[in-house]
């Protein structure tokens, strides 16, 4: 028990490390993760949110205990001087002829830490095995260069073994974790993923702004890639200098935002791509001729003004909501 209780409290700093790191991360990840939910399951289920958050603290904990401490200063190791790769696949059983079973805690850590991987490939992601043990095996693989390159060239030096034997141990123990939740999966059979049909004509505001965001991210690389175009077209253009004085960006924006928000959703019965994608409709009900075109110019109006005006037109649009449970353009 002194043994484990001495590998345990190597990595202390380690795991205050990812706990400390996790807010800024959950924060910086909320509009994804609610992305995602709102996609595989058509609502947010409280289960479903904490297991995500809890993922996300595992996958800072493994980083920071792979590849925690960073090498510092002006010479040691990583700086002045490296490890080498261990690329023999058998070398485990001369270091346990060699060291005994001082070696067991090291080999069973390496598999334990990637047991939560596979549980939540299987279980959250809904993967099969195949893919949950391959992306144990990639993630392993993406840490084990990491070491062995020096953080992939941060540091002249690896200042970490790069560990064949640790990739095995690894990607059992994603194997073990994916059965593990196929397990749980026999008692407790996770909750029915949402299908095409379930498309809510009642979204709240949580499910609007992330759907927004997404079509705003959308646009946004719309804009990039038509800009970056017209500009290497104006380049190569005779009189292209007068043209490329225009407000392109702008026109280009204007345009992009009335066929992301404006003609798409007409066409697609009220949902845009980032709509689409978390399973709704900005149409709270039917309408048609002239009540249809007065909703989508008041929509348009509204969503222009809140760009224009950002951040200040958001708490407002939020408060009006939760006022009145609906958007203002939905009164019409």
């Amino acid at each position: 028990m002194g043994m484990i209780e001495r590998f345990i409290n190597g990595y202390s700093e380690n795991f205050m490390l990812a706990v400390g790191l996790w807010p800024l991360a959950a924060t910086a990840l909320t509009l994804p993760i609610l992305a995602y939910l709102y996609h595989r399951d058509g609502r947010l289920k409280f289960v479903s949110v904490v297991s995500t958050y809890l993922a996300v603290l595992y996958l800072l904990g493994l980083g920071c205990f792979t590849l925690y401490p960073l090498p510092s200063g002006d010479s040691g190791l990583g700086i002045t001087y490296g490890v080498p790769w261990q690329l023999n696949p058998l070398a485990c059983i001369g270091d346990f002829a060699r060291e005994g079973v001082s070696t067991i805690p090291q080999i069973a850590f390496n598999v334990v830490f990637f047991v939560p991987l596979g549980f939540i490939a299987g279980r959250l992601l809904r993967w099969g095995f195949g893919a949950s043990v391959a992306a144990g095996l990639v993630a392993s693989l993406c840490i084990e260069l990491a070491q062995g390159t020096g953080l992939f060239g941060i540091y002249p030096y690896a200042y970490r073994t790069a560990d064949v034997n640790d990739l095995m141990y690894n990607t059992l123990g994603a194997a073990i974790g994916w059965w593990c939740a196929a397990q749980l999966g026999r008692v407790l059979p996770p909750g029915a993923l949402a299908n095409a049909s379930d498309v809510t004509h009642e979204p709240g505001f949580v499910r609007r702004c992330v759907a927004f965001w997404l079509d705003s991210l959308l646009m946004g690389l719309i804009v990039i890639v038509a800009t970056t175009m017209l500009t290497m077209l104006f380049e190569n253009v005779p009189g292209g200098d007068r043209l490329a004085r225009a407000p392109w960006i702008l026109v280009v924006s204007v345009a992009t935002f009335l066929l992301v928000e404006g003609v798409l959703p007409w066409l697609h019965g009220g949902s845009t791509p980032g709509g689409s994608f978390v399973r709704m409709t900005c149409e709270t009900r039917e309408r048609e001729g002239l009540g249809r075109g007065v909703f989508y110019a008041a929509r348009l109006a509204v969503l222009g003004m809140s760009y224009c005006f950002f951040p200040f037109a958001w708490p407002l649009l939020a408060l009006y909501y939760f006022v009145r449970r609906r958007m203002p353009y939905d009164e019409l």
